[in-house]
């Protein structure tokens, strides 16, 4: 059954050719939901704002700050978006909106607007031009969070029930991409529409996805054990919601890349607070709580998944195909940032976090299969990574499959960043 898209999903088309037009929407749609007198109404054209829409307006003299995030068939899904109480409730640093709407297709906050940076414009500027003591800075940060996640993840840790882990929204980020809408199997949504029966174009090289979707990747001489079909199916089978109460479930934000953080400098120190909770909730899977946050905050960078002409410009990669194998060189790496920080996620979250499931007896077998499935899924179906689709050209796209393919797979023989981070929060090793 065809859904008649909602206001929001409108407007956040209609802008993508007629900005002033959805502006004006937007002004009508606030002024509706809020009984305010919306003016100067200007949508912010965001490269992190790959799901959602924010920018500005005036009402009364006061100026304001909106974010909405839209989803595919969110009319017809259940489950409620923007719970910013219960996190401010655990104790969390959360923003409070002065205004939300919260119904389905007219889901939107309005913040009073602030001057203070998020955290990934930050992070964006040391990932261009490293700087010690600013990366000291925003470094000592993220541990600050980190202490106060991991505080709250330790709180309110508790067994959950199918029903429970199943009713929470962040299912929309990971399974509910992977499926269709009506016969929920997999492949459809993102899925299908981004690249099932589609074209890849990459330096050197031409597929399709029945031939790339099989092939083993070899990355600088690193083969690992799955192909890109191989990882798709194993998230669609593994983070079903049904199959993710093995772990208990934890008050999380659920989707906290640094797009969704303020980041407070004072007086040589800073301070990151949490907004727009668009996945926040009671039980969210313990081992997909983080796994948003530590994707789109560390693995996405530098440049390539939100700056796709940056990287094509700043690294290179050359693709060649040898039988079923997919060999990639590519000179990308993290930036110091994003390795600093993520040994602050290894140390000060992750491993802890495990350890306490682990001595609760609640820590499943495949811990890392299910981490890599969530992290796998993080870029692959946040956009469409193929060449020409939406901003990615065919250095960038080859670079994100293989970052994808790294955080998803593990190698086959030897080791690389990533099994080096799982192998440091393993709660098995010394």
């Amino acid at each position: 059954m065809t859904q008649t898209p909602s206001r929001t999903a409108r407007i956040r088309a209609l802008a993508q050719h007629d900005v002033a037009e959805a502006q004006r929407a937007l002004a009508a749609l606030l002024g509706d939901l809020f009984a305010m007198s919306p003016s100067n109404v200007r949508i912010n054209f965001d490269k992190y704002s790959l799901n959602s829409l924010n920018g500005f307006f005036d009402s009364e003299g006061q100026p304001y700050f909106f974010k909405f995030h839209q989803e595919e068939r969110e009319e017809a899904m259940t489950g409620e978006y923007y719970r910013a109480e219960i996190l401010s409730r655990a104790g969390l640093p959360v923003d409070q909106p002065v205004h939300m709407s919260a119904e389905p297709g007219e889901q939107i906050l309005v913040y009073r607007r602030r001057t203070d940076p998020r955290f990934s414009d930050v992070l964006f500027a040391l990932d261009v031009e490293d700087d010690a003591g600013k990366r000291r800075e925003a470094v000592l940060a993220e541990r600050d969070l980190s202490a106060k996640l991991l505080e709250v993840y330790l709180e309110t840790l508790h067994p959950v029930t199918v029903e429970e882990v199943s009713a929470e929204p962040i299912h929309r980020l990971f399974h509910e991409r992977l499926i269709d809408a009506d016969t929920r199997l997999s492949p459809g949504g993102r899925l299908a529409d981004f690249y099932v029966g589609k074209r890849f174009v990459f330096p050197g090289t031409e597929l399709d996805w029945d031939r790339f979707s099989r092939l083993k990747f070899v990355i600088n001489g690193q083969l690992y054990r799955n192909s890109i079909g191989d990882l798709f199916d194993a998230a669609a089978a593994r983070l079903l919601p049904e199959r993710l109460a093995d772990a208990g479930g934890v008050v999380a934000h659920g989707d906290a890349h640094n797009a969704n953080v303020w980041y407070t400098a004072k007086a040589g120190t800073a301070e990151l607070s949490f907004f727009d909770p668009a996945f926040a909730g009671s039980h969210i899977p313990t081992l997909l709580a983080e796994v948003k946050a530590t994707f789109h905050n560390i693995f996405a960078h530098p440049f390539w998944l939100y700056d796709p002409t940056t990287v094509t410009e700043a690294f290179r990669a050359q693709a060649r195909l040898d039988g079923s194998l997919f060999h990639v060189d590519t000179d990308w790496d993290l930036s110091p940032v994003r390795r600093d920080l993520l040994e602050v996620k290894a140390t000060a979250l992750w491993r802890p976090l495990l350890l306490e499931l682990k001595r609760r007896g609640m820590l499943p077998a495949d811990w890392r299969a299910v981490l890599r499935s969530g992290l796998f899924l993080s870029p692959t179906l946040v956009m469409n990574l193929r060449a020409g689709a939406r901003s990615h050209t065919p250095v960038s796209s080859l670079i994100a499959f293989s970052v994808a393919v790294m955080v998803g797979s593990e190698p086959d023989g030897g080791a690389d960043r990533v099994s080096g981070f799982l192998d440091l929060i393993d709660p098995e090793r010394t």
